[in-house]
């Protein structure tokens, strides 16, 4: 049998918005496996409370304003939220934390400003921001890396820890924890230290610290994936990267002793997941070609420049959330040229 096909051109449907969501999901799979080897199950666990307080509070919002519940409770956006907020908070903090942060982040981030394709800022960005600055204490709880820490916590113990909100066993923080790799340079620094003498410590690896070179790893495997998919496009992540690695060579470049080479900036902290993840939130990111390299390019200078003189470790989430704001300026001078129309 033969199928007449009409001339050219021709279109192809576009992908909903679940199997783009499901295609990050996928995506995340390897981080969220390199967070298991390194760090314990507790992820699992945060990640199964960001996800249940994230679903309920998506539910919510959507019958009080009168949407349909379940088509837009099922496209998954809820979930990736909730995934990436997880991934950002330290597997052992208390339950409530995780809970606060997703539902801060759906309701306030999200349908505050009319839900899916309306919010300006980054929702799971919104939720760790405002959980860094209300509970700095408890995010700066991150276990030492498998193969560093004394200890190897049971998933018995672990899960004791969450929903108890203290370590059990007699056991305590300074035995388990330690700090990033990033605060642990912003540390040493501040001591007056040298970089040599700061990269000695375990916590440390060949590139960047013990386990959080695996992951970046893992978050960059999955970008490769998106970007294959055309899940992404290349613009964000090349142009933040590019950032990063630009100022952070040209700063060791002139002070070895005191600024970190770009290697380790790369694979530190949340640059991967930030640069494929995050900064590419197809809502709150912009959208011409030219705005999207502009956009990208602020996301990673702003980062740089908060590592190197801010006073917060990692600055991914703040970069992201400014570059936000500026989203709409972007779009307004880079918006392309229609064709046949004068420029």
């Amino acid at each position: 049998m033969k199928f007449a096909t009409g001339p050219a051109p021709h279109t192809v449907g576009a992908p909903s918005v679940r199997q783009i969501m499901l295609t990050v999901l996928l995506a995340l799979v390897p981080v969220v496996i390199a967070h298991v080897v390194w760090f314990g199950f507790g992820i699992l666990i945060q990640i199964v409370l960001a996800s249940l307080t994230a679903e309920i509070a998506e539910c919510v919002a959507l019958r009080l304003r009168g949407k349909p519940v379940y088509k837009f409770a099922t496209d998954g956006s809820a979930l990736i939220t909730a995934t990436l907020l997880a991934l950002a908070i330290p597997p052992l903090a208390p339950w409530w934390l995780v809970v606060s942060g997703a539902a801060f982040a759906i309701l306030l981030a999200k349908h505050l400003y009319g839900g899916l394709g309306y919010n300006l800022f980054n929702p799971a960005m919104v939720g760790y921001a405002a959980l860094l600055v209300s509970f700095p204490v408890h995010m700066t709880h991150w276990p030492l890396p498998s193969g560093v820490s004394p200890i190897d916590l049971s998933f018995a113990q672990i899960f004791r820890t969450i929903f108890s909100g203290h370590l059990v066993d007699d056991l305590s923080w300074d035995a388990l924890s330690g700090a990033t790799p990033l605060a642990s340079v912003r540390a040493g620094l501040t001591l007056r230290a040298t970089m040599d003498e700061i990269h000695a410590q375990p916590t440390f690896g060949s590139i960047a610290g013990v386990g959080w070179e695996w992951i970046s790893l893992a978050a960059l495997a999955g970008g490769i994936l998106l970007l294959v998919t055309r899940t992404i496009r290349w613009h964000i992540p090349a142009s933040m990267l590019a950032a990063i690695f630009f100022f952070a060579t040209v700063m060791h470049a002139l002070d070895p002793g005191a600024y970190d080479g770009p290697a380790f900036h790369l694979f530190s902290g949340a640059t991967m997941l930030g640069a494929f993840f995050i900064a590419t939130d197809p809502v709150s990111a912009a959208t011409s070609y030219w705005g999207r390299l502009i956009y990208g390019a602020g996301i990673g200078a702003l980062t740089y420049a908060i590592r190197a003189f801010g006073g917060y470790p990692d600055g991914v989430a703040f970069s992201v959330l400014l570059m936000n704001a500026a989203v709409p300026l972007i779009d307004r001078y880079t918006v392309p040229r229609i064709y046949g129309h004068a420029k």
